[in-house]
C-alpha cells in the first residue's frame, strides 16, 4: 500500500466542540461543481485515541496487532498523537495525560494538535472501550476508500498523460489495487508458540525423510538434496538447446507437484497449445508411448486402464494452463495474480522466457533490455506471490562449438544462456539440461549414450552445484532418476 495518505496534504485547526476544522480535500471527478470531502470518521478516530490513552497496555497493543498506523487517521493531528503514543509505548514509558502533554510541549507540537483542551477532550471522549475494534475497523475502512480514490485519481491522470504505455498502466493499477486489498485484510495473530511448533514439525518431517526442508519437492531426489526443494520467492531457470526435452522436464516437475502432492499449479505455455501439453502429460502419466500407435500397435486392456486412471487424476487436479502466444510480462503477472487470489496456486512454470515480450519503451530498442525486464519481472512476481517459479530458457549455439570429447561433448555452460547476464543474475538456481547422445560423433557412441541425460546445476544460491544424472525415456517424454543412481539412493 502506498505510504502517502491523503491526510498528509490536509491542514486545519482543532475545535474541541466541533472537532477538527479540515480544509476541503481535492474532489473526485463527479457531475457536481461542489468539491466532496474524502471519506473519514472523526468520531471513531477520537474514540480509538481515547481508549489508547486510558488503557495503553491493552489498546495500543491491539492497535499494533491490527497493523494500525498514523496514515489510517484522516486528521493530521490524530495521526501525530497516534505516532507519539506509539513511541512512548515502544520505549516502555508510562502513558498518562500530564507527561504526554509535556512531551507535546517539549517537541513544540502542542499548538498544532489543538492545544491542552483538545488533548483533554480526546482523553475523556470515550466513556467505554467496548467498541474499540468496531471503531478501528471503521477508521481502516475509510482509509481504504481514500486510498481507492487516490489511486483511481492518479490512474485517470496517467490515462490522459501516458497513452502510449497502456499495458504498463494496467499493470501498475492492478498492483496498487491488490496492495489496497492486502493491506485491508484482517490481521491473524500468530503466536511464537505456533511458529516454534511449525519449525519443529518441519524439522521432524525432514529427519524422518518426509520433507525437504521448507521447499516443495521436485520428485528428483538429487535435485531436492542439493536445493532442499523449490522455495517460495525463488526462480528456477531450466535452460537447454532445442530438442533436449526441457518442456517434458518442466511438465514432469509440474506433474509431481500438482498430481502427486496436490498443489494448485499454473503453466504458461508460449510454444505449445494446452491440448498438446495435456496430451503429453496424460501419456507420460499412463506410461504409454503414443508413437507406438503410428506403428500399428493396438493398446491392450492394461494400457487402456492406465490411460483411464491417468485421465481421471488429471481431471481432478488443480492444473491451470494458459497458452497465450507471445504473452507480455505485464499480462502474465496480471493473470498470475488473479489465479493466486482465485485458486491459491503454489507454483508457476513458464515455457519459455525468450518467447515473452515487454511493451515498455526502453525494451523496444534493445533485445537485451527486454529480456532483462522480463527476467526481473518474473523474479519480482515470485517474491510478490511467495511461490517458486520454474522458467524455461533457450541456450545459444555455444554447446555446438564444443562437440566431441576434446571439446567437452557439447556440455552446456551458464554463459550459453541467450541474453544471459540478467537471467544469471535474477535466477536463484540454474539447471542446464543436457543429453550426450545428441552430440555423439558416431552411431556407436550415440547408441551407447542413448537415454542418458544430465541436469547441470550451474548456479544454486542456497546450496551446492553439480551434475544430476537422469534417464530420458523418449517414448513417453519422461525424465527419471538414472537407474544406478536410484539403486544407490
Amino acid at each position: 500500500m502506498a505510504n502517502t495518505s491523503p491526510s498528509a496534504t490536509q491542514t486545519g485547526s482543532y475545535n474541541k466542540d466541533k472537532g477538527p476544522a479540515l480544509q476541503k480535500a481535492p474532489a473526485a471527478e463527479d457531475h457536481s461543481s461542489a468539491a466532496r470531502a474524502l471519506p473519514h470518521a472523526i468520531g471513531p478516530e477520537k474514540s480509538i485515541l481515547s481508549s489508547m490513552f486510558q488503557d495503553p497496555q491493552e489498546y495500543i497493543a491491539q492497535a499494533v496487532e491490527n497493523k494500525l498506523t498514523a496514515e489510517h487517521f484522516y486528521h493530521p493531528a490524530h495521526g501525530s498523537l497516534f505516532s507519539i503514543l506509539m513511541e512512548s509505548f515502544e520505549k516502555n514509558e508510562p502513558v498518562e495525560l500530564v507527561s504526554f502533554s509535556q512531551t507535546l510541549m517539549d517537541r513544540g507540537v502542542m499548538a498544532s494538535v489543538g492545544g491542552p483542551a483538545a488533548i483533554t477532550e480526546i482523553y475523556t471522549y470515550s466513556p467505554t472501550h467496548a467498541h474499540f475494534m468496531h471503531h478501528l475497523d471503521i477508521v481502516k475502512d475509510k482509509y481504504v476508500l481514500r486510498s481507492v480514490i487516490k489511486h483511481c485519481t492518479e490512474a485517470i491522470t496517467r490515462a490522459y498523460d501516458d497513452q502510449e504505455e497502456v499495458e504498463q498502466l494496467l499493470d501498475n493499477v492492478e498492483q496498487q489495487v491488490l496492495a489496497i486489498r492486502e493491506g485491508s485484510e484482517k490481521n491473524q495473530e500468530v503466536t511464537v508458540e505456533h511458529s516454534v511448533t511449525q519449525v519443529i514439525d518441519m524439522l521432524e518431517d525432514f529427519l524422518a525423510g518426509k520433507g525437504q526442508g521448507n521447499g516443495i519437492p521436485t520428485g528428483y531426489p538429487e535435485i531436492d538434496k542439493m536445493s532442499s526443494g523449490l522455495k517460495a520467492g525463488e526462480m528456477f531457470v531450466v535452460a537447454a538447446r532445442p530438442s533436449m526435452g526441457k518442456t517434458s522436464f518442466a511438465m514432469n516437475l509440474v506433474e509431481h507437484m500438482c498430481l502427486d502432492q496436490g498443489l494448485p499449479s499454473m503453466v504458461f505455455s508460449l510454444e505449445m497449445s494446452s491440448m498438446q501439453l495435456v496430451e503429453r502429460l496424460l501419456y507420460a502419466r499412463a506410461r504409454f508411448a503414443k508413437s507406438s500407435l503410428m506403428k500399428g500397435y493396438k493398446p491392450v486392456k492394461a494400457d487402456l486402464l492406465n490411460i483411464k486412471r491417468a485421465s481421471e487424476e488429471i481431471k481432478a487436479c488443480k492444473l491451470f494452463i494458459d497458452d497465450t502466444p507471445s504473452i507480455s510480462i505485464n499480462e502474465l503477472r496480471a493473470k498470475a495474480r488473479r489465479k493466486k487470489k482465485e485458486a491459491d496456486i503454489k507454483v508457476i512454470a513458464i515455457d519459455y522466457l525468450q518467447l515473452m515480450r515487454s511493451n515498455s519503451k526502453q525494451a523496444q530498442n534493445s533485445r537485451e533490455r527486454e529480456v532483462a525486464e522480463i527476467s526481473a519481472g518474473l523474479k519480482g512476481l515470485a517474491k510478490e506471490l511467495e511461490i517458486p517459479i520454474i522458467v524455461l530458457a533457450q541456450l545459444n549455439r555455444g554447446p555446438e562449438s564444443r562437440v566431441g570429447a576434446s571439446g567437452g561433448g557439447g556440455k552446456p555452460r551458464m554463459s550459453d544462456l541467450r541474453e544471459s547476464g540478467s537471467i544469471e543474475q535474477d535466477a536463484d538456481m540454474v539447471g542446464l539440461l543436457y543429453r550426450s547422445a545428441y552430440y555423439a560423433d558416431n552411431k556407436e557412441d550415440r547408441d551407447e549414450e542413448d537415454g542418458k541425460a544430465e541436469l547441470v546445476i550451474a548456479k544454486n544460491r542456497n546450496g551446492p552445484t553439480g551434475d544430476v544424472p537422469l534417464t530420458f525415456i523418449k517414448e513417453i517424454m519422461r525424465f527419471e532418476t538414472r537407474a544406478w543412481e536410484r539403486e544407490e539412493n
